[in-house]
């Protein structure tokens, strides 16, 4: 939670930062915004690939707080645009990568017990990084208010630092998973045992999904990611132009989405030890469809407010279980598993930026008919790979 913490402070104010106290261009402004995910891809994907061969998991999560926590210390002092970028797509995208790999170090620890109720406890632990959000924005709105910019920095500095103390002091190397020429047992997954009854050795493990269902499965959640960050940018545009109202009503919505996200999200979680996971995300997919399609007929405020409930369904479904529906597809390869389905969201936030300019030329409602197409596009490639999928 106090990595999630940190993004949450910073984040929201990155452009205003950038604008007001380092005084970008426009065009600088673009290419930090685009370069900086694009490395957090990059660094990640090769993080990824080395936490899962070799033992070395909790010294990456120190790791990467330590870089985050240098890393915003010196983005509270420094006002240099090239050497912020330089900070950005080196020491800020490792530490970037401590979401992926709290994830995938959850899912090794627990890999002593079904996949089911594993997505539960990923879920949960999922809902602390999302109640990061829903603090951390205001926080810094206030803190920035009050000490100015230098002071959100030094806030995320210390929530990184707060989370590399946790990891030192609490955390300990989650045993090894098999290797991919471990021998895998055949036949169906082995029954749930009770809450907090552990077999005497862990369960087999499935094979990896076939290369195809895999690619084919991240371009879905790429698609199915877009939408959180395409509707959010739209929101306020479309909420002021459209719907009459005023600012304060996005951040009501908002709110009130937030709200019913962390419920539903454990409640998703609980689904998962019940309910196969395949049908839980695709389920998700449908409710996404529902609310953009809502969204894009909407002709008052009230009417985006009712339709939280399918907004805070799909973005418990897609962003909560989703992560453990990737992972089951890598057993053996957790950090790489959690590190391909982190990439979706950045990507799609990547993708959300072209289409808002497209949304906003022809009419900024637009932007939510965009977002259920999306949503479609991604659940008709989530139905393609049926037949390979073994989660």
């Amino acid at each position: 939670m106090a990595a999630g913490l940190s993004g949450a402070v910073f984040s929201p104010l990155l452009s205003l930062f950038l604008s007001t106290e380092v005084q970008a261009s426009p065009a600088q402004i673009t290419m930090f915004l685009v370069a900086s995910p694009l490395a957090s891809v990059a660094v990640s994907t090769v993080v990824g690939r080395l936490s899962d061969r070799y033992p070395i998991r909790r010294i990456l999560l120190v790791a990467t707080g330590a870089a985050g926590a240098a890393g915003m210390a010196a983005t509270a002092y420094v006002r240099d645009f090239w050497f912020l970028l330089l900070l950005a797509v080196t020491v800020t995208a490792f530490a970037q990568t401590t979401f992926p790999q709290s994830f995938a170090y959850a899912r090794q620890a627990l890999a002593r017990v079904d996949s089911g109720r594993s997505a539960m406890a990923i879920s949960t632990l999922r809902t602390l990084y999302s109640a990061a959000w829903v603090g951390g924005p205001p926080i810094a709105a206030v803190v920035q208010s009050v000490g100015g910019f230098r002071w959100v920095y030094l806030l995320a500095a210390a929530a990184f630092a707060a989370a590399t103390l946790v990891a030192l002091a609490w955390l300990a190397e989650p045993p090894p998973v098999p290797s991919a020429a471990a021998p895998v047992a055949a036949g169906p997954a082995p029954e749930a045992l009770p809450v907090g009854v552990l077999p005497d050795s862990p369960p087999p493990l499935r094979e990896n999904a076939p290369g195809w269902v895999l690619a084919v499965t991240i371009m879905g959640f790429t698609l199915l990611q877009t939408p959180l960050t395409l509707g959010l940018q739209a929101l306020p545009l479309f909420v002021i132009n459209d719907l009459h109202g005023v600012t304060r009503d996005s951040g009501l919505i908002l709110g009130l989405c937030a709200a019913l996200e962390i419920p539903l999200m454990l409640a998703s979680g609980a689904l998962a030890t019940r309910l196969p996971l395949r049908g839980l995300v695709l389920g998700g997919a449908v409710l996404g469809m529902l609310y953009y399609g809502l969204a894009g007929l909407a002709s008052q405020v009230w009417m985006l407010l009712a339709g939280q409930m399918l907004n805070a369904g799909y973005i418990a479904a897609v962003t909560g279980i989703g992560i453990s529906y990737v992972q089951d597809m890598l057993p053996r390869e957790p950090g790489r598993a959690t590190t391909l389905y982190s990439n979706t969201y950045t990507i799609g936030a990547v993708l959300a930026g072209p289409l808002l300019g497209v949304a906003t030329a022809v009419g900024v409602r637009w932007a939510y008919p965009m977002c259920a197409g999306l949503c479609a596009c991604g659940l008709v490639l989530l139905l393609v790979t049926r037949r390979g999928y073994k989660g």
